[in-house]
């Protein structure tokens, strides 16, 4: 497969970006668009065009959360519930022309090409994203008794990867998503109750802080998460959120 390549390069986050074009052949349908960059480096070093593009990845799994690329418009490219490293070049049409971006957000900064400086959401989860209580050993989780739903619930929020997805989908770069999965995950068990006021407060505060911006009501964020975050994750942050204000317990 042939495809032309439009990828943002930048040197560093105070140098002017800009889009450079490269051809690339011989792309196999069944290579991943990670690996697909990787034979562009290979070539760009190679026949000495130019510096390899830099970009973040690690697990090449689905699990890391680290590879996020916007592609033509949408964040992870243009499969439904993948991450970058998952997207398959089988999902591009042979002759394609491709715009490859780094994530677009005050709090993102671009560190240098596609990589942007994801730790904002490393100080959201310092902030409060944790349970300090005693929880005890693995025999331990059994003596709780937990309601099926409820379990399941913390569950699906706790798939969140923190790739950042959500923010780059959304107009306003709000991380409500990512913050209404990790609070979800936490304060639907016992465990995660004792501090869940405290909790939402401060990770909701240090959200803000950094720069994301509010939610949008679009659910791009959801549309676009790679794990499926649902919007509800939202809603029982807001719950949470409001529920401190007043002073109450709030855990549905």
């Amino acid at each position: 497969m042939h495809f032309t390549l439009h990828i943002w390069r930048q040197e560093c986050a105070q140098a002017k970006g800009h889009f450079a074009t490269y051809e690339i052949d011989g792309i196999s349908p069944d290579c991943s668009f990670l690996e697909m960059l990787d034979q562009l480096n290979e070539h760009l070093v190679g026949d000495r065009i130019a510096h390899p593009v830099c970009f973040d990845n690690d697990c090449r799994e689905g699990i890391c959360g680290m590879c996020g690329l916007y592609i033509n418009g949408r964040p992870h490219g243009n499969d439904e519930g993948v991450t970058t490293c998952q997207l398959h070049m089988r999902r591009f049409s042979d002759g394609d022309e491709i715009w490859v971006e780094p994530w677009r957000a005050k709090a993102f900064p671009v560190v240098r090409d596609l990589v942007v400086d994801r730790s904002a959401f490393d100080a959201i989860i310092q902030a409060g994203g944790y349970v300090s209580a005693t929880t005890g050993g693995v025999p331990d989780a059994n003596t709780i008794l937990i309601a099926k739903h409820k379990a399941d619930q913390a569950m699906d929020a706790a798939q969140c990867i923190g790739c950042g997805a959500c923010v780059a989908a959304c107009k306003n770069a709000s991380a409500m998503l990512f913050v209404g999965a990790k609070v979800s995950h936490l304060a639907l068990l016992p465990q995660g109750r004792v501090e869940a006021a405290d909790r939402v407060r401060k990770m909701v505060c240090k959200m803000d802080e950094l720069g994301f911006g509010s939610c949008t009501n679009t659910y791009a964020c959801e549309a676009e998460c790679p794990k499926q975050i649902k919007r509800q994750n939202i809603a029982r942050l807001n719950r949470q959120w409001i529920a401190q204000l007043l002073g109450r317990d709030r855990n549905e």
